[in-house]
């Protein structure tokens, strides 16, 4: 809850037990990197030292007959126990509160968080309460948002009960419920034994830094009760990536859609592996809708119903009969398009039952083209058939742009031919990879209402494609996940068909490892240049791996700006380019990168004068080089004379 007190505003959790506030807890350490921006809201506590005196509004202080409560940082001491708040990202803090707070003989930690989901984020997460209860005892009370939070995050529960580093309670990660409770009983004698069994957490009790306290006369705990059965350790409930791909989207599309009016989704389907992706996790959505109904969730129905427009007490029991009710789908192929992906889109929207069209832009791409040659006098060819760069880049900007124009009319006026309300939201199949190179046309068919897999890996999909056609019984996704990637803009010729990877002058494997290294570990050209030297100098020379990383910094500087206008994507991935929230760097760049480029030809020139002093040293037994830069010292004996490069 914000709370103002005097000049500032708080982010707080409020305490109650009986209609009372027991204290109010202001967060000391706020969330302002990655996804959040706290400071932009709200102010940390900062006086840990004492509890102040909260003079409540007068509405609430009617309410309750109460006039103050207690403010700052502290705990709750009970008749047996003494419970604390942690809130948030506190936990992830280099010196957490927990851990002052065990000393004080706080036994129940209760920690209120906003965690949004990243793919194999979920470890880390868990790590930090079972550590924070491994070694000094305690229970851990985890309680997370679930759902979407309205932009680009969704927030993936895993509420849980940690006791003394053991999991007894384990929420969904993934579900389209409202709510969901995790119990546990537990024996808080548990924790005083371990706590008196180890001697430095007594040591260091005995000397330690007071921290204030609420107390209240009241007994949280039962007697002990044969009647009651404690929870035992559970096994940690993991879901593979593949698992967190068809899930987490899903559950987010859900969310989008019952939220904003829409009466379903549109998606331009190309038969290829992104836009493939994007209709299995739509088709995997419709199962959990229908799942959670058989299981039933009243809420879930009802939202169902309403978006599916179903009459006379019918509601969705078939997932294929649901998707043709809220999924629409259009090939829009040219001249370009092969006869493989035309067919293998219209297999893949009968497997997960949407509705589907199949259209022909030829028409209107050839009309513009000649409304081109009327203004101008010239009329562009493609590379193919002699036209230069430039004309070749036009003419396929002209394909992507008309299929975005189409699939926004469509997404407005399908549903006037439907006789439904409202309008299908238009869903966009572009991932990280190609974001961070720039490998999309600035408001072509990847500009859309959202992106389920805008910071998702190429591998990742390609990976999650497997595993859908065997555990989303979508068949198809195996042949498509085999085709190699082709964006179909150029004509195809018997000695020529037009692929991603040759486009784009690096691999998707490639782009993965630029990726990280950019934002991950926040390097730039210079500092990857080293990084790759490291990582591939086994198989690249430096002057090749300059080469890479220059080829790279320069068409992601170029592109950069797209980011401005990328749709807005599910933040799974860390090394998103996604630049509205994620990664808030300049979209302007200097693209021939003077100082860094030179740089690197320096460090280059370096190393490739020590690699052939190491050669001609090769005759004797042993040589020593220390290669500048911050290379390291490489010792090279007999063998590889790159040995160590």
């Amino acid at each position: 809850m914000p709370v103002i007190k005097d000049s500032e505003r708080y982010n707080c959790q409020v305490l109650c037990l009986n209609r009372k506030i027991i204290m109010i807890r202001p967060k000391m350490w706020l969330a302002n990197d990655g996804n959040y921006r706290e400071l932009r809201w709200f102010t940390a506590w900062k006086q840990k030292e004492h509890l102040e005196d909260f003079h409540l509004p007068s509405e609430i202080s009617y309410a309750l007959s109460q006039t103050t409560v207690p403010f700052g940082y502290g705990y709750v001491q009970f008749l047996d126990t003494a419970v604390a708040a942690e809130v948030c990202e506190e936990l992830f803090t280099p010196l957490p509160p927990h851990a002052e707070l065990a000393l004080n003989g706080v036994e129940v930690f209760m920690n209120a968080s906003g965690s949004h989901h990243q793919l194999r984020k979920l470890d880390l997460r868990l790590r930090a309460f079972i550590s924070a209860t491994h070694t000094r005892g305690g229970v851990y009370m985890y309680s997370n948002h679930q759902g979407c939070d309205g932009g680009r995050l969704y927030y993936d529960g895993c509420s849980c009960v940690v006791v003394n580093g053991d999991m007894v309670a384990q929420g969904s990660q993934f579900s389209p419920k409202d709510v969901e409770m995790v119990f546990a009983q537990i024996d808080l004698d548990a924790v005083a034994s371990l706590r008196s069994s180890v001697s430095s957490f007594q040591e260091q009790a005995s000397c330690k830094a007071k921290v204030s306290k609420v107390f209240v006369p009241y007994k949280l705990c039962q007697s002990f009760n044969l009647q009651m059965s404690l929870s035992s350790p559970l096994k940690i409930k993991y879901h593979s990536p593949e698992e967190e791909i068809a899930l987490g989207p899903a559950c987010w599309l859900w969310d989008y859609l019952r939220r904003s009016g829409a009466s379903g989704f549109l998606l331009p389907l190309s038969g290829g592996a992104d836009s493939s992706s994007v209709a299995a996790i739509v088709g995997s959505m419709c199962q959990l809708v229908v799942k959670e109904i058989a299981n039933g969730d009243e809420q879930v129905k009802a939202d169902a119903i309403r978006i599916g427009h179903y009459t006379d007490d019918q509601f969705p029991t078939d997932s294929k009969e649901f998707a043709k009710r809220i999924f629409y789908t259009v090939f829009m192929g040219s001249e370009n398009s092969s006869e493989a992906t035309t067919t293998r889109a219209k297999v893949l929207a009968d497997e997960i039952g949407s509705w589907h069209l199949n259209v022909s832009i030829d028409g209107v791409v050839s009309s513009l083209i000649s409304l081109f040659q009327t203004l101008t006098g010239k009329r562009p060819r493609y590379k193919v058939d002699g036209g230069s760069n430039i004309e070749n880049l036009g003419l396929q900007n002209i394909q992507a742009r008309v299929r975005m124009v189409l699939a926004f009319m469509l997404a407005s006026l399908l549903p006037w031919v439907h006789n439904k309300p409202g309008f299908y939201l238009v869903l966009g199949s572009s991932n990280v990879d190609e974001g961070l190179r720039g490998y999309l046309t600035k408001y072509d068919c990847s500009s859309a209402d959202i992106n389920p897999i805008g910071s998702i890996s190429k591998m990742d999909l390609r990976t999650f494609l497997k595993w859908a056609a065997i555990h989303l019984g979508y068949s198809s996704l195996a042949e498509i996940e085999a085709a190699p990637p082709t964006a179909e803009l150029e004509p195809i010729r018997s000695n020529y068909s037009q692929l991603d990877e040759v486009d784009m002058g690096m691999t998707y494997d490639e782009l993965s490892v630029y990726g990280r290294l950019r934002k991950i570990f926040r390097c730039g050209p210079v500092s990857m240049f080293k990084n790759l030297c490291y990582k591939w100098g086994t198989k690249l020379t430096p002057a090749e791996v300059a080469d890479k990383v220059k080829y790279f910094f320069k068409y992601y500087s170029i592109n950069r700006h797209k980011m401005t206008v990328l749709t807005p994507s599910y933040h799974a991935e860390s090394y998103s380019p996604e630049d509205n929230r994620f990664d808030l760097r300049q979209f302007l760049y200097n693209v021939r990168w003077p100082y860094q480029f030179r740089k690197i030809d320096e460090l280059v020139n370096e190393l490739d004068g020590d690699r052939v002093a190491i050669t001609k040293s090769t005759e004797g037994e042993k040589v020593n080089v220390t290669a500048d830069g911050g290379m390291g010292v490489v010792a090279a004996g007999s063998g590889d004379p790159r040995a160590g490069f």
